[in-house]
């Protein structure tokens, strides 16, 4: 078999099973529905359990941050090509099962449902799968900055940094400086105008940030 017949088979994503990613952390980057994923696996190698299957290795949910609960799922997945069965393929996913939200922790019941679809993509993503997605233009955790390109060998990828984001204007919170030097992180002045964001009395938010600063203007405020 070519080395790239599943890659090239495998990579592009059709317009309809994408969607911008609007808000959040993964602002500007696509969505890819799940269910291509599965279409495309069983177009490539046949029906689920007979051309292509998966074996759930693991899971588990980890302690984070301010009473936030991870779920974990590790996979094993496999494909048929003729008669043979491929070595296992690895994917790891993980979702939220509980999430701090600004009206308390939120719960959630298809977090091991949703770190199984995540997982699967990991593991699709080795053969191929959605890859012009991935290596379109724009960021990436595993691009340089600007290029678009994937990190060639022997360089140490740089990971991206994403910016607290403002809740009124939705641009991201830039941080503080004074004669070149460093007053205020975005993240520690995003703690300081929290108050002021949720509209409290001005005796709450006294000796606090009545602006900020934010992309594209000069300043943000209540």
């Amino acid at each position: 078999m070519e080395n790239m017949g599943i890659y090239n088979a495998v990579r592009g994503v059709p317009d309809n099973a994408k969607k911008p990613i609007s808000a959040g952390r993964l602002r500007g980057m696509t969505d890819i529905n799940p269910m291509w994923r599965i279409q495309a696996l069983t177009n490539q190698f046949g029906p689920c359990g007979l051309g292509w299957k998966y074996v759930i290795k693991d899971k588990r949910m980890e302690n984070g941050a301010n009473g936030e609960i991870a779920a974990f799922v590790d996979i094993d997945l496999y494909y048929k090509v003729g008669d043979v069965w491929s070595e296992a393929v690895p994917g790891t996913g993980g979702a939220s099962f509980v999430s701090k939200e600004k009206n308390g922790l939120y719960v959630s019941d298809e977090c091991f449902k949703m770190a199984l679809t995540d997982a699967l993509s990991v593991a699709f993503k080795a053969l191929g799968g959605g890859a012009d997605v991935y290596w379109a233009a724009g960021r990436t955790k595993y691009t340089q900055a600007g290029n678009g390109q994937p990190e060639t060998q022997g360089q140490k990828p740089e990971f991206e940094r994403v910016e607290p984001l403002c809740d009124r204007c939705g641009q991201p919170i830039l941080p503080v400086k004074k004669n070149g030097e460093l007053v205020k992180t975005a993240e520690k002045l995003m703690e300081y105008t929290r108050p002021i964001r949720r509209r409290l009395t001005r005796r709450q938010t006294a000796g606090r940030f009545s602006t900020w600063p934010v992309a594209g203007t000069r300043k943000c405020g209540p």
